[in-house]
Parts: structure tokens; sequence; C-alpha cells
């Protein structure tokens, strides 16, 4: 395809919009627990080294930062913000660069069989990353095969190890260790997600971060999510 000067400024545009959209804003978004719906203010995970994160709250209900087909605990001073995909691809599929400008879209908010529906930040707790929540159509697969295309979809991984997990809310699940590799960038680094399913479909949580040592150091609020998992 032929990309005319216009449609690479419009390229940028929109990249830079859903970049901000999909990087979240400090400033934006009520996740934290202060202003989300109540959850168990004692509720904490345990991460490397036996330090504990503790909850802030939980999302996914119905009036809160983001509803979702779960709800889940939300680590303290990690900020959520939905995300309207259809909207941001309508807006997209209008705008001045057609094709283009829709195809970026895409490309930031759907990943194999499901869609972007929330992120969490994690910068106002000091670190460099998001927790996002991917959500798909009632009536996909299984969480496993969901899991996978999802995996797939994301492009240049190894080393992917899944296993299977049920939460205390009584959720069964699929959850997967890998390494992506950006080539972009060079570099290689750790990610780890999770899907269940649910009545409304299937639902996958996805902790990336900057690099492998971000990603580690927020692994516990990826894992308090875990733990807190439950149907919405």
């Amino acid at each position: 395809m032929q990309v005319k000067a216009g449609s690479v400024r419009g390229a940028v545009v929109v990249a830079v919009a859903l970049a901000t959209t999909l990087g979240g804003c400090a400033k934006s978004g009520d996740g934290d627990g202060k202003s989300a719906s109540s959850a168990s203010p004692t509720a904490q995970s345990e991460g490397a080294g036996g330090a504990a994160t503790a909850s802030g709250g939980s999302i996914g209900a119905a009036g809160s930062a983001c509803a979702l087909p779960v709800r889940f605990d939300v680590a303290e001073h990690w900020k959520a913000k939905a995300i309207d995909a259809e909207a941001e691809l309508s807006k997209a599929s209008k705008g001045s660069d057609g094709d283009l400008t829709g195809s970026l879209a895409d490309a930031f908010l759907r990943q194999g069989p499901v869609t972007a529906a929330c992120e969490i930040d994690a910068k106002p707790a000091g670190h460099i990353g998001f927790l996002r929540v991917w959500t798909g159509k009632a009536g996909k697969a299984d969480a496993g095969s969901v899991l996978r295309e999802f995996v797939a979809a994301e492009g240049n991984v190894s080393k992917e190890r899944y296993h299977s997990f049920r939460t205390a809310g009584g959720l069964s699940g699929v959850e997967v260790e890998y390494l992506f590799t950006s080539k972009l960038l060079g570099e290689t680094k750790k990610e780890s997600a999770l899907a269940v399913g649910t009545p409304g479909g299937p639902v996958v949580l996805h902790l990336g971060g900057m690099d492998t040592e971000e990603h580690e150091a927020m692994r516990p609020a990826y894992e308090l999510a875990k733990r807190t998992l439950e149907l919405g």
C-alpha cells in the first residue's frame, strides 16, 4: 500500500491518541480503591522477597472505573481507566486517512479474539507498565484456546509456559508466562497473562512492563488481581 505524507501524519496522530488511550494517564481514571467500588481493604498479595501489595479497592462492578464480566482487586495507587474500543475504532475509521488509521486502531485495540476493555496504570505506584483487561464475545472458545490465540496474536513470543489455576472465587482459568522480543528495540522481556471464561464471554488479564525488571516489580499487583478474581 502506498502511503502519502498526509497519511503518515495521520498515522502518527492516531498512534499518539491511541497510545494515550492505552498508555493511560495518571491524572485520569478512578481505579484506585478510594474511588472504585469497595473491596476488602486488608487484601494483600505477596510478591518477590515477601513484599506485600495492599488492595486499593476493586473494579469490574457497575459503577466502578471499569465495568467488566469479572471483578477483582486493584493494587493500592494503581489507576484504572475504561477503554471504549468500539468508539475508538469508529472514530479511527472516520479519520481523514481511512484504512491506515483504522488498521492502527485495530492493532492497538484488538488482540486475537479479544478487545481492550480496561487498563490499570502502575505509574502512580512508581512503576512503568500496565495491567490490561481484554474481553471477548459470549460463546467464544474455552479459556485455554482464547489465551493461546491472544499470545499468538502478539507475535515474537517464545518459551511459553501454560498452566491451569482456580481462584478463591471459584473461577477456573489458564495462565501463561512467556518472553516477548521487540523487533523495534531488539530487546526481550518477560510477560504474563491469564484467561477465564464467563457467561458474558472470555476475559484476559495481561501484565507487561517496560522490561523484565519492571514486570517482576509489578507482579504482586497481578497476583492480587488473580487471587481475588471472581464473576462480576
